[in-house]
């Protein structure tokens, strides 16, 4: 398949696809005699995984390692739940910073919106 149509499928740009395949993500293209990429089937698969895995918070150096030990049947559900678990305890972290950042807001919010009352009542802040 063409990469029109893998990018279509897949909901992945063809830019991202090309950087993917220069970034060695996707070593099973195959280039035909005119020279365009022809995608095997498989790689529909394998390119949402990446997209969910992107989704999940993996760095493409991290995707390339779990990609390849799937290729190569190395990885087993332990070391796929360990993976997992260190994202998420990076979500609840970045979780945790984005509430503290939330809070901040509101407050410096908060302090404009009664220094705007008090302008436009004529009282001094």
């Amino acid at each position: 398949m063409r990469i029109a149509e893998l990018a279509q499928r897949t909901g992945v740009s063809r830019h991202t696809l090309r950087y993917y395949e220069k970034e060695g993500l996707l070593s099973e293209v195959v280039r035909a005699g005119n020279n365009y990429r022809d995608y095997p089937e498989q790689m529909v698969q394998r390119v949402i995984m990446m997209r969910q895995l992107k989704a999940l918070g993996f760095s493409l150096k991290e995707i390339r390692e779990v990609m390849n030990a799937l290729q190569a049947g190395s990885i087993d559900c332990a070391q796929g739940a360990a993976l997992m678990a260190q994202k998420r305890a990076a979500v609840e972290q970045r979780i945790r910073d984005l509430r503290d950042v939330s809070r901040l807001l509101q407050q410096e919010q908060l302090r404009l919106e009664r220094s705007a009352a008090a302008h436009h009542s004529g009282a001094r802040p």
